[in-house]
């Protein structure tokens, strides 16, 4: 019979990732009704999976959310004084000196704070920003967008995903491409880790999860992320499949994942405004020759000017946010976690299977078929040898002079 959910309330249709999924939202304080509505899951499950583990409710152990004015009209702009005396007869704005720069730059498709900050840095431009950004309005009137706002607890989630950094020369080919741009984001501070690579995999994917979790302090407990094949290996709108590897680093650090459904980027809309903010502001126009260069030019940018900055939605300073939610992550592991990659190898005649020129042992039965094996960096199932040979097991011989039986 059709429903509003996917999921009726039977407890042996659900998987072990699902049932710890919903295990992991209880435990964090989150309400069934909201997790069906995130997850897709029948509140009747969520409702017995509750009264199974006995999960009370959990008390609010965060501070009030500070008032914010998504409620409210904005107020109208007072009236802007004019930047000369009125007694002249045309008022002349500080910014006509670098007039020839700002068209420049504006033709290039960069925005009024990116003119801004090169113009304090570089020009030694001694003015207020808006008289800046009025500057620029009037050579590019700026069009009007409207968006919805979400608003989460300190600590409780942040939002991930891949953009475009500037034009870079590569080092194998010489011309300039595009690298891949990284950004994760905390949704309630909006502090941002931002770092560019050549190419991405899985294991890259995983380490600059870590990175920003270092730079942070902490881990959040939920982070959202897209259907990238890095992170899903299968997109689907009520189940989707996660990488292995991805999956096994968030669980080594207690993160909960909350990959999006299938075309609705909105509900990540803040790391997407972060990328087009850093490609509009850091890097829009900028070429550079190296990658550790644009790497550098980020660091320096985000520290005097991203973190500095007064935000437009929560009208506060992003550091000061921030310092506000640092004590909400969770503390980080003692050790790093440990990568590994998972191939298939056939099990020969003689019972071993060969992994980058070592032999390991594998029971007897197994013979002709194909086993996936999990290689690490020092072992795969006995320690690597340096010179190829077999290592086997006592359980795993044969008797003298029997043959191995197939697998039934």
């Amino acid at each position: 019979m059709p429903g509003r959910h996917r999921k009726m309330p039977f407890m042996n249709r659900l998987s072990m990732d699902e049932r710890q999924l919903i295990i992991g939202l209880l435990r964090r304080g989150w309400k069934q009704r909201r997790i069906a509505r995130e997850t897709g899951f029948h509140r009747a499950t969520i409702r017995k999976i509750a009264l199974e583990l006995a999960v009370e409710p959990a008390k609010c152990t965060t501070p009030p959310k500070v008032a914010t004015d998504s409620g409210l009209a904005a107020d109208p702009k007072p009236p802007t004084r004019p930047e000369v005396p009125t007694g002249s007869r045309r008022s002349r704005s500080a910014c006509e000196p670098y007039r020839g720069f700002i068209e420049a730059e504006v033709s290039k498709g960069r925005n009024s704070v990116a003119i801004y900050q090169d113009l304090v840095e570089h020009h030694g431009y001694p003015g207020a920003y808006n008289a800046v950004k009025r500057f620029v309005g009037k050579l590019r009137p700026a069009e009007p967008k409207i968006s919805c706002r979400f608003e989460t607890e300190p600590g409780q989630e942040a939002q991930v995903d891949y953009g475009e950094g500037a034009l870079t020369r590569h080092p194998r080919t010489g011309k300039y491409r595009r690298p891949r741009l990284f950004v994760l984001k905390l949704s309630n501070s909006r502090r941002a880790f931002r770092k560019v690579v050549w190419n991405s995999s899985t294991e890259v994917w995983c380490k600059l999860h870590e990175e920003a979790f270092a730079k942070f302090g902490g881990a959040p407990h939920t982070i959202r992320f897209d259907n990238l094949k890095e992170g899903v290996l299968t997109p689907d709108v009520y189940d989707p499949k996660l990488n292995p590897l991805y999956a096994k680093l968030l669980q080594h650090y207690n993160v909960i994942a909350l990959p999006c459904r299938p075309y609705a980027p909105d509900l990540k809309g803040k790391v997407e405004s972060e990328i087009g903010y850093t490609q509009k502001t850091a890097l829009k126009g900028r070429r550079f020759e190296t990658i550790e260069e644009q790497n550098g030019h980020l660091d320096h940018w985000d520290e005097r000017w991203a973190m500095t900055r007064i935000h437009g939605t929560t009208k506060r300073q992003v550091r000061a946010m921030f310092q506000e939610e640092k004590p909400f992550l969770q503390l980080l592991p003692l050790t790093r976690f440990e990568y590994y990659r998972v191939c298939e190898r056939t099990v020969h005649f003689d019972g071993h299977i060969e992994v980058d020129g070592a032999y390991y042992s594998a029971p007897p039965h197994y013979v002709g078929h194909k086993l996936p094996v999990h290689c690490r960096s020092l072992m795969v199932t006995h320690p690597q040898q340096d010179n190829p040979r077999m290592r086997a097991r006592a359980s795993d011989r044969t008797a003298q002079g029997s043959a191995p039986h197939p697998r039934p």
